[in-house]
């Protein structure tokens, strides 16, 4: 459990250019308890990692947050959404994060309590949102003057550049699968193509919940930040509308992958049953000859000569021969 404060700066010369406050890193404990008692334009943030009921719940008795909210805290695997309390906003927003090696997207929840004074952050799974959004506030303190406003947009501003850089990679590994599927070598890719769908998928049940609560961001009116905010919550909702329609581009580029695959595969299996067929054909040719002249009849032809031997061997060579020929003009073999 970490705790962050952020006090006004003071203006002893009373031009009202006092310069912006800063967040200092102080213990969980004396955040949560200066929370409800800070002058206005002050900030406290306490940010809990996997927290278990035990590290939750006092924070939860001593802010008032909702019952409901605390418990979806908790248990997490929670669809990206937002609920109002009264003064008191709850966010769930989905972290994700590459991992290179695999190529696997590993996935997380970053659920925010905002209130215009204090913030309460519950993080399960991996993500580097927290510490991003803190780097962010510190090279732009002008966003810590409209309090747990400009943190919560920082926070969410991380959150979703993640999700840009995420879709990138997986535009690149799809670029790099659909190039191995059209490739003339036989390569079975059916796991491959499956595996990065369901990656895709699950980032498509990350980013698209989040596309509504994004939209309704837009307004300041509704969500009672300042003004002065709202041209970056429009830019969080652009980068979630344009990943939005990424990820669905990777979905569809997927399904179509998988398809064309399938075809290959059943454009495989008819060469091979062709050519299977093919030498089935050439092979029955000269089994029918040998067949007939080993019924052992009386009256079969040249069985009296000494060249019907030679002319039922070589009979049986030309029909092979003439069959393999007109196999290969059809492109059969």
């Amino acid at each position: 459990m970490q705790g962050f404060l952020s006090l006004p700066s003071s203006d002893p010369d009373g031009t009202g250019d006092a310069p912006a406050p800063t967040l200092e890193p102080v213990a969980a404990e004396v955040a949560l308890a200066h929370a409800r008692e800070l002058p206005e334009g002050a900030l406290a943030w306490v940010h809990l990692d996997e927290p278990s009921p035990e590290d939750l719940l006092p924070v939860a008795e001593a802010l008032g947050l909702p019952p409901l909210a605390v418990e979806d805290a908790l248990h997490a695997h929670q669809r990206a959404k937002r609920e109002r309390y009264g003064d008191l906003v709850f966010f769930v927003l989905r972290t994700l994060r590459y991992t290179e090696e695999t190529s696997a997207i590993d996935t997380g929840e970053l659920m925010v309590f905002g209130h215009p004074q204090w913030l309460v952050t519950v993080q399960h799974g991996p993500s580097d949102a927290p510490q991003t959004a803190c780097e962010h506030v510190a090279d732009n303190p002008e966003l810590l003057r409209h309090g747990a406003y400009g943190l919560l947009y920082a926070l969410a501003d991380a959150v979703v550049d993640t999700y840009g850089t995420v879709v990138r990679q997986v535009a690149e590994d799809i670029q790099e699968l659909e190039l191995t599927v059209f490739t003339p070598e036989r390569v079975d890719l059916t796991r491959q193509i499956y595996s990065l769908k369901r990656e895709v998928l699950e980032f498509r049940g990350a980013v698209h919940p989040l596309v509504p609560v994004a939209q309704e961001l837009v307004s300041p009116v509704q969500h009672r930040y300042p003004e002065a905010l709202a041209p970056y919550f429009r830019d969080v909702a652009d980068h979630v509308l344009r990943v939005a329609g990424e990820v669905s581009s990777c979905d569809e580029l997927t399904d179509s992958m998988l398809n064309a695959h399938s075809t290959q595969a059943g454009i495989w299996q008819n060469e091979d049953m062709r050519k299977i067929s093919s030498w089935a054909a050439i092979i029955a040719a000269p089994t029918m000859i040998a067949g007939i002249y080993g019924m052992n009849f009386t009256h079969m032809p040249e069985l009296d000569t000494v060249w019907g031997y030679p002319a039922v061997l070589t009979l049986m060579g030309l029909t092979s021969f003439l069959l393999y020929r007109a196999f290969r003009r059809n492109g059969w073999l």
